[in-house]
């Protein structure tokens, strides 16, 4: 099992929560690195997270509250994207993942009304996730991993976003797929994992889309800074070891190391 690997298949919902803690220090971390666009993917982060940025802090801005996704959207009366919304929300993307230049200009050439028109259906086509990708791939530029990314900022308690990371630490997921079908598998993935953590947690206020964020900021973490996540990796093997029998903990302290055995010989 590789070590991106590691978390998805971890049981321990302390390691998720703390894990979910350093999400900003990682998105801090990556933005930092990002030469020419250095900062941005921060700025953009917080614009597409604004209630998970700002409440870990317990300060809003009741002025900018209203600029940031989240808010916006759900102060419509019906949910749905303007079109500067989602040329930003493929800026975001683009910048937080894999760049392709050509899908910022087709998304571009989408119309004011085609976009809300579209997103509006799609939001209205919820719980039926599937429905709603198909609905917003019909835009130009759009494929599942947009689409989520769009379902995900006005549900992040029914949709995850497809981000590349996240797929990849699944590994039956692997390599990612850019369709439809390979984004209901990740789906169901992260919906398991969602379930079993609010079993889990007594807090029960896990979603598709903090599950994903965690395993983003885990994958990138890993790539970027590693030492970011000593202490969760510390934090899990003391679980596992307290979670052992008895008689197998004390087998396992009692045991001599090889060289000891050889020394003693």
């Amino acid at each position: 099992m590789s070590v991106n690997e590691s978390l998805y298949n971890c049981e321990d919902e302390a390691v998720w929560r703390a894990v979910h803690g350093k999400y900003w220090t990682v998105v801090e971390a990556k933005s930092a690195v990002k030469g020419k666009t250095s900062g941005k993917l921060l700025q953009l982060d917080r614009w597409f997270e604004f209630l998970q940025a700002h409440t870990k802090n317990n300060f809003l801005h009741s002025v900018r509250f209203q600029e940031e996704l989240p808010a916006a959207i759900s102060a419509r009366s019906e949910r749905f994207l303007t079109h500067a919304e989602l040329v930003k929300i493929m800026e975001w993307k683009l910048t937080k993942g894999k760049f392709r230049p050509r899908l910022k200009q087709l998304i571009g050439s989408n119309s004011e009304e085609a976009v809300q028109s579209s997103t509006s259906k799609a939001f209205g086509l919820l719980p039926d996730v599937q429905a709603a990708i198909t609905e917003l791939c019909k835009l130009k530029g759009v494929g599942p991993a947009t689409a989520s990314a769009v379902l995900a900022a006005g549900a992040p308690g029914e949709v995850a976003f497809m981000a590349d990371e996240a797929v990849e630490s699944i590994a039956e997921l692997r390599p990612v797929e850019y369709t439809a079908k390979h984004y209901a598998l990740f789906l169901q993935k992260i919906l398991n994992k969602t379930s079993q953590l609010n079993k889990a947690d007594g807090q029960r206020d896990w979603t598709p889309h903090r599950v994903e964020q965690c395993l983003w900021a885990w994958a990138v973490a890993n790539q970027i800074q590693p030492s970011l996540l000593q202490e969760f990796r510390l934090m899990n093997a003391t679980h596992t070891v307290a979670n052992q029998k008895p008689e197998k903990r004390k087998r396992a302290d009692e045991e001599p190391s090889k060289r000891q055995k050889k020394e003693r010989s």
